[in-house]
């Protein structure tokens, strides 16, 4: 789904776009490449017209969010395919064993230009590190995954463990309570949607459920508060999925 800037109120979702609509859909299909015509019938569920997508498609290539392929497909560029990965990896972490050490970076390059600084900035947020003070970045070490160059390039990376409560310094890192409080809203307003049988308000939900996984720190069990909802989330996304998958594949046959 769709993981553009911002996070709507479930409660009042953005009006759904033909960009909106083409990004979602490629964003959860794989491989992540459809014909017009199969985007075009996916706009028509929502009520958007076959010019407007088709104009959103032209624009979206010219702004390099989609490519033109020989086939007459679109696809996902190197940009929106590295979202996809994000997306998937929230969608099902790949977690290890948690022994109670943390990985540690800390900033140790001199003279950094703001591109540097931005660049290690939005990393560390892809890594799902949290800063305990400027250029101090850590996290439980269960999250097995390479660190990019341009984090190897400005930090020394350290492994150690805090001497006081492990879980109090993840409340202090994270706003665990926030998290949860606006993953329950997500499923309350999911729900609503789905028992209305309402598709495009289920579609926008389950976007900004999307971009939300995104913010899941996937912290070891061990360091939540009870009752964390994020595997529900998971859950609730993935029926979502597979119906619009068989939305999606009933349209793109027509």
């Amino acid at each position: 789904m769709d993981t553009t800037d911002g996070t709507p109120d479930p409660a009042a979702p953005r009006p759904l776009t033909a960009r909106s609509v083409v990004l979602s859909t490629l964003l959860g299909h794989h491989p992540p490449a459809l014909p017009a015509r199969a985007l075009v019938r996916v706009g028509e569920v929502f009520g958007i017209a076959e010019g407007t997508v088709r104009v959103a498609l032209s624009r979206m290539v010219a702004a390099g969010d989609l490519v033109q392929r020989a086939d007459g497909s679109y696809g996902l560029t190197a940009r929106l395919l590295e979202r996809q990965a994000r997306q998937d990896d929230s969608r099902a972490p790949r977690t290890r064993d948690w022994r109670g050490e943390w990985e540690i970076a800390v900033v140790t390059a001199e003279r950094r230009a703001a591109a540097d600084r931005g660049a290690l900035r939005r990393a560390m947020a892809g890594l799902r590190l949290a800063e305990l003070r400027e250029g101090t970045w850590l996290r439980p070490a269960n999250l097995p995954r390479p660190r990019p160059a341009v984090v190897t390039g400005q930090c020394t990376l350290l492994t150690g463990a805090p001497e006081g409560d492990p879980a109090a310094l993840a409340a202090r890192l994270w706003d665990l309570d926030g998290w949860a409080a606006r993953s329950r809203a997500l499923l309350a307003a999911a729900g609503a949607a789905e028992e209305a049988g309402d598709l495009a308000r289920r579609f926008t939900v389950s976007a900004a459920v999307l971009r939300h996984l995104l913010a899941d720190p996937l912290l070891p069990a061990e360091l939540l508060p009870g009752d964390w909802p994020g595997e529900e989330l998971r859950r609730r996304y993935d029926a979502f999925e597979a119906d619009f998958r068989t939305v999606l594949s009933r349209h793109a046959a027509a």
